[in-house]
């Protein structure tokens, strides 16, 4: 048995095999549980009836505009907060002075969730996809900013002895020859983590009144419609799913000098 289990385990098919028979499961438990009658009547949507919820959603074109909405307000915040949270990261990181002088003050706001940043964002931008973004980018921000800060803070130092070794003694160009080559891993796993993070602050931020799937959840939600809840939530699954691979990809050909 011990074997058999190792034979599925070990071979790509055999852990598709065995993904689908998980997914399925998972689908009839929930349609057990929705049959019994688990929670309070309709707030467990019936699994079967999902496709006719999308095929709804998409013929009354309100699915689309949602989307698009969402990625809107998701990649202004994402890259905002990347950007910063890289730029910050790596100059703390290499500067004793400016790690000293932000250190209290990353310690008392790190702590404070995205999205007790929405009143701000409301009064600041109004109900809008600024507002959204500046939630998100938050939220993105400290993701990057810690990321880049420990790869930093971490590349061996017998690689600058190296390269001073070679006539490499300026700030700048150690920065690019050194830094960030011997970052680079924990870096892009921060913005790999990042990208999941924001779908995660956006669709909160939006659930207040912005623009997007989170508003169109909170609306179906509000007269019953949970099939429909789920399928949002299976549309964002699955843009998040699309995102997360494609960086895959783009991170696995610039890090193509990376040990495997």
């Amino acid at each position: 048995m011990p074997l058999q289990a190792h034979t599925l385990t070990g071979s790509r098919l055999g852990r598709a095999l065995l993904g689908i028979i998980g997914v399925a499961a998972f689908v009839m438990l929930w349609k057990y549980a929705q049959s019994a009658g688990w929670a309070a009547a309709g707030t467990i949507p019936d699994p079967f009836r999902l496709p006719q919820a999308l095929a709804d959603e998409w013929t009354s074109e309100r699915l689309m505009p949602a989307v698009l909405s969402s990625l809107v307000h998701y990649i202004w915040g994402l890259a905002i907060g990347t950007s910063l949270g890289f730029l910050i990261g790596t100059l703390a990181a290499s500067s004793s002075l400016l790690d000293a002088l932000h250190a209290w003050l990353a310690r008392i706001l790190r702590p404070i969730p995205p999205l007790a940043w929405v009143v701000f964002a409301i009064a600041w931008f109004k109900v809008s996809h600024a507002g959204a973004a500046f939630v998100i980018a938050i939220g993105v921000f400290w993701v990057n900013y810690f990321a880049t800060y420990s790869a930093v803070r971490n590349v061996d130092t017998r690689f600058y002895e190296l390269a001073r070794a070679f006539g490499q003694n300026g700030h700048f160009r150690q920065a690019i020859q050194v830094t960030l080559p011997g970052a680079a891993t924990g870096i892009f796993s921060g913005i790999r983590t990042g990208i999941g993070q924001a779908w995660m602050t956006l669709i909160a931020a939006e659930l207040l009144g912005v623009p997007g799937m989170g508003q169109e959840m909170n609306s179906a939600a509000g007269v019953g419609a949970y099939e429909v809840v789920v399928v949002y939530m299976l549309i964002i699954s699955l843009v998040y799913t699309l995102s997360d691979t494609l960086f895959g990809l783009i991170e696995k050909r610039v890090l193509t000098w990376r040990p495997s």
